[in-house]
């Protein structure tokens, strides 16, 4: 079902061209294998919190054959890191940014927080794309409207997308 409702998503995206992508919850690897099939080129670093996680999508998910620079670590710390050493006339260096920080069903405040969500927009290229990946069912509904209202005070182009029981913004820098 990730990987359906990631697929369904990147579609959306079309024929970008993307040459660095962070995913923030990588999980085991399922988003990775569709960025690597749609950019065969693209550098991704793949941030998860959990070494189970990565020691099981590298045993049965093939996340070792996506070829991901993997970090073990916390994706909010890691975030900040990074921003420090992005130059702000650059801007940021990844043109595909996706968000999953789900923990089971969870939602971590912290990756919902105004802070957060401008240290993600200071990783974007300028033409760069991040998607956040929200549940969208029963109770989930409200947070993930909370959310798009968040997301439209940071970024100036946001869409939602909703394959499955998801709801998927696509933000961007531009309108």
């Amino acid at each position: 079902m990730v990987k359906a409702v990631w697929k369904t998503t990147l579609k959306k995206i079309g024929h970008q061209a993307i040459n660095h992508c962070l995913i923030l919850g990588l999980g085991g690897g399922s988003a990775a294998q569709l960025v690597r099939k749609n950019w065969p080129e693209a550098k991704i670093v793949g941030v998860e919190i959990d070494p189970l996680m990565i020691e099981l999508g590298a045993k049965y998910l093939e996340l070792g054959t996506s070829a991901v620079d993997i970090k073990i670590e916390d994706a909010f710390r890691f975030v900040k890191k990074e921003s420090k050493q992005s130059l702000p006339l650059r801007g940021g260096k990844y043109d595909l940014i996706l968000v999953d920080t789900y923990v089971g069903d969870e939602f971590p405040r912290k990756f919902e927080s105004e802070e957060f969500l401008k240290l993600v927009k200071k990783l974007l290229s300028q033409r760069g794309i991040v998607i956040f990946n929200r549940l969208y069912y029963g109770e989930k509904r409200k947070e993930a409207v909370k959310m798009l209202k968040k997301l439209e005070k940071v970024f100036p182009g946001v869409e939602a997308v909703y394959p499955e029981a998801n709801v998927m913004f696509v933000c961007s820098l531009v309108e």
